[in-house]
């Protein structure tokens, strides 16, 4: 049980390290929470400070979610879903403890969680991002995509902790782009002009 509750806080920590602001401060002497939305994910990196930042933090964010996943190997409990510390660092990436619980929408460290336990899926959900924003240029738009076809992709499966998984993660995730969802229907939502 203290090992469980560990590997959770360890997670959590891991998600919370704020890369968006982290890279913006170090490298660019910005705070990107004082820009764009406010956010501290890839995608207002990217459009606050540019491409080659935006891919460090993406990269940054799926990798916490990727190691996070990993606890439970690293500590040698094969008994625990390391889906479980997934979750728990995506929930440390979007309230993160180091920056004051404003952190991301939940999309790259999720990926990243899923590249551990799933390979596949993150495969599929990665073409099928990348696909929506080459034609409908909304990063929000292709992320939620992405989380619903990981659903779909989940129950086709037929992994039910995989899918519970998956439908939280996709459901934070549609949550946490709630205003932009609005913005996609007012036409407002600003769109990515570097693809």
């Amino acid at each position: 049980m203290v090992e469980i509750f560990f590997i959770l806080v360890l997670a959590y920590l891991l998600g919370s390290i704020p890369s968006g602001l982290i890279i913006g401060k170090v490298f660019y002497k910005t705070d990107i929470r004082e820009h764009g939305s406010g956010n501290l994910g890839g995608t207002n990196t990217f459009r606050t400070l540019g491409v080659k930042a935006g891919i460090a933090v993406t990269l940054a964010d799926i990798l916490k979610g990727t190691l996070a996943a990993s606890l439970p190997a690293l500590f040698q409990m094969s008994d625990f879903n390391p889906l479980v510390a997934g979750v728990f660092a995506v929930i440390g990436h979007t309230y993160p403890i180091f920056a004051g619980f404003r952190g991301g929408k939940a999309v790259a460290t999720s990926g990243g969680v899923l590249l551990f336990c799933a390979p596949f899926m993150f495969l599929t959900i990665f073409v099928v991002f990348f696909i929506s924003l080459y034609i409908t240029k909304y990063v929000s738009l292709s992320s939620m995509l992405a989380g619903i076809v990981a659903v779909i992709y989940a129950i086709i499966d037929g992994d039910i902790p995989l899918l519970i998984a998956v439908s939280l993660l996709a459901a934070f995730v549609i949550y946490r782009h709630r205003t932009n969802i609005k913005r996609i229907i007012n036409k407002t939502e600003p769109k990515i002009k570097w693809l």
